[in-house]
């Protein structure tokens, strides 16, 4: 009986118009229909995640700072309206005297916003793209070089700020309100209110100056968005801060 022979069958050459030869039996999945280039978004989905991440930690901070901040400008509103009893006249009386702000209150602000804006520079070029490409690629740090001058810049203007808020507290101690325990309430809140953004400016330096030794450590870019981001993050909410304390102290008194 002679033996029947199946033929294999033979694999089916695929042309496309204008391309020639066979294309691949083995391609790679590519996920349910998500396109070829999903696995290159998987690649930098990592970095991308890391990034939202540590912003959202600091962002959740930034904003029990700020709730902080609001209760003590209630209390400053809620002291500015108390009374006393006048033990001669026993009649209640406001107590609250308005402090004259020093002049140099407002040139403060304006090192202030110019900081914000210098630290605003350094995040838009450690994000800028052409650069960015050209440190994936080996080619040199481009964005190192252009962000790390306006990271120095938000540091010594930062500085200055501080130095000129301790000038404003020597100018407001030689009117006769110091700080002590017969100072007036108005007084004790000026110094509580910007005593407090001092400090958190304070870190805020030290949050830069970190933030610059971590431009020389970090050798991955990501790293260095993401220490970049997270300072100017913190620097743009206490500019912020600062300038709602002093439109309360200028305007609220």
């Amino acid at each position: 009986m002679p033996s029947i022979f199946t033929p294999t069958p033979a694999e089916i050459e695929r042309k496309e118009p204008g391309i020639g030869g066979k294309p691949p039996v083995d391609r790679r999945p590519t996920g349910g229909g998500g396109g070829g280039d999903d696995e290159w978004k998987n690649e930098r989905r990592g970095p991308r995640e890391l990034l939202n991440k540590v912003r959202f930690f600091v962002l959740s901070g930034l904003a029990a700072d700020m709730l902080f901040f609001a209760v003590l400008v209630l209390f400053f509103f809620a002291r500015q309206a108390g009374m006393r009893m006048d033990p001669r006249t026993h009649e209640l009386i406001g107590d609250w005297r308005p402090v004259l702000l020093p002049p140099i209150l407002f040139l403060n602000t304006a090192l202030l916003i110019l900081s914000s804006l210098s630290m605003e520079r350094a995040r838009q070029n450690i994000f800028r793209e052409i650069d960015v490409l050209e440190e994936w690629l080996g080619l040199g740090r481009p964005a190192l070089r252009s962000t790390l001058p306006w990271v120095g810049a938000t540091l010594g203007l930062g500085l200055l700020f501080l130095g000129g808020q301790a000038l404003a507290w020597r100018q407001l101690t030689a009117q006769g309100f110091a700080f002590d325990r017969w100072s007036t309430p108005a007084s004790y809140f000026f110094y509580v209110m910007t005593g407090l953004h001092a400090a958190h400016l304070i870190f805020g330096v030290v949050a830069l100056v970190l933030c610059l030794c971590a431009l020389g450590w970090f050798r991955k870019v990501e790293y260095r968005q993401i220490a970049v981001d997270c300072t100017a993050w913190f620097w743009h909410t206490m500019s912020a801060a600062w300038l709602v304390l002093l439109a309360v102290l200028a305007l609220g008194q």
